[in-house]
């Protein structure tokens, strides 16, 4: 009965840990796809500011050259949050295998009480002296 509590306790609290590392995970994710789509912005940007054929003044030309260069910068960044969101995300997906399992581990360890308890219940019956019957003779 006191284990049962005990264990009963556990898995909810590690049913709350789980649920918790779920949603980091899911906040990691959503994180990654952010830096996704960051870094492909920039790319779309810098191909828009490519040097084109078309004459430009030498004030243009210096302008976009800065612009591509500072866009240049920006994508390095954002490859660098990229790698550091996709860490992040492999190790919130690390959390939850471990978090999982040790979820798993309190349900077997209920279970197994269970068990075990199902089990003590029935030798207990066994060990019953025969219950007597009254037997009535046909009147």
């Amino acid at each position: 009965m006191r284990d049962s509590k005990k264990l009963g306790r556990l898995l909810r609290v590690r049913t709350l840990q789980l649920d918790q590392v779920r949603a980091d995970e899911l906040r990691a994710r959503q994180r990654v796809e952010q830096e996704h789509h960051l870094r492909e912005r920039i790319a779309a940007l810098a191909a828009n500011v490519a040097p084109a054929p078309a004459p430009m003044s030498a004030a243009n030309l210096i302008a976009a050259a800065h612009y591509r260069d500072r866009l240049h910068q920006s994508a390095q960044a954002a490859e660098q949050r990229v790698a550091v969101a996709e860490r992040g995300f492999d190790a919130a997906q690390a959390a939850t295998r471990e978090a999982r399992r040790d979820q798993s581990a309190i349900e077997k360890l209920i279970a197994r009480a269970e068990r075990e308890a199902a089990v003590k219940a029935l030798r207990a019956l066994e060990a019953l002296p025969p219950a007597r019957k009254n037997r009535h003779d046909p009147c």
